[in-house]
């Protein structure tokens, strides 16, 4: 699905070749400042390489529309983006963004339930703690239903326990619905747990990869 060949981000990345499948959950790891989010921004093209190319399904994303990528490829970075003033807004905006149709209340609630989050539509949104802005974003995406979902540190602001659970309940979407998911996390259990290939990156470059059979 996604190919890296000989892609340079300023003096940040150096990748020779990576290779990132189809329906696979992938997982970045490495210490801060390696260069795990810029990778994230290269791959839906946020951002542009120095040098090198990046296909996805064959194609450079550089020669793809950069809203049509986006919207088959969604990103959610640390400290998510709030949009418009409520919880309702923000989780019809990745629909709006992708022109698709808006759903019910109903499952508007049932995507913020299924992360554990009980919040009325109408509640402003900035009042929402850093968990629950975390929570409410992933319930974005999965109302958006992208096939690749790019996560950084998405649930970095819960609890450990609560973190394994929102994690549990991701992936369980995304391998149900045939999904393709890559994240970045500091957290060893959680790329242990779901992850079926962990992908080390060491400064300007990739250490290694550790392909996991499920």
């Amino acid at each position: 699905m996604f190919t890296f060949q000989d892609v340079v981000y300023k003096d940040i990345l150096k990748l020779n070749k990576l290779t990132i499948n189809k329906k696979q959950i992938t997982c970045l790891v490495g210490e801060s400042g390696t260069g795990k989010s810029t990778l994230l921004k290269l791959m839906n093209n946020m951002i542009s390489s120095t040098s090198g190319t990046i296909f996805y399904n064959e194609t450079p994303v550089e020669e793809l529309d950069p809203v049509e990528l986006r919207r088959d490829i969604s990103m959610l970075s640390q400290s998510p983006v709030l949009f418009g003033e409520t919880v309702q807004d923000n989780l019809e905006a990745g629909l709006i963004f992708a022109d698709k149709t808006l759903v019910n209340e109903e499952k508007l609630i049932e995507a913020m339930n299924y992360f554990y989050l009980n919040k009325n539509l109408e509640d402003k949104a900035e009042t929402l703690s850093g968990g629950e802005q975390q929570r409410l974003a992933l319930s974005r995406m999965i109302l958006l239903d992208s096939s690749v979902f790019l996560l950084d540190e998405p649930t970095s602001a819960l609890d450990e326990n609560l973190e394994h659970e929102v994690m549990e309940r991701f992936i369980e979407h995304a391998r149900k619905h045939e999904k393709t998911v890559v994240f970045v996390t500091h957290s060893k259990a959680i790329a242990k747990a779901f992850a079926d290939n962990i992908v080390d990156i060491t400064p300007f470059s990739i250490k290694g990869s550790v392909k996991r059979e499920r």
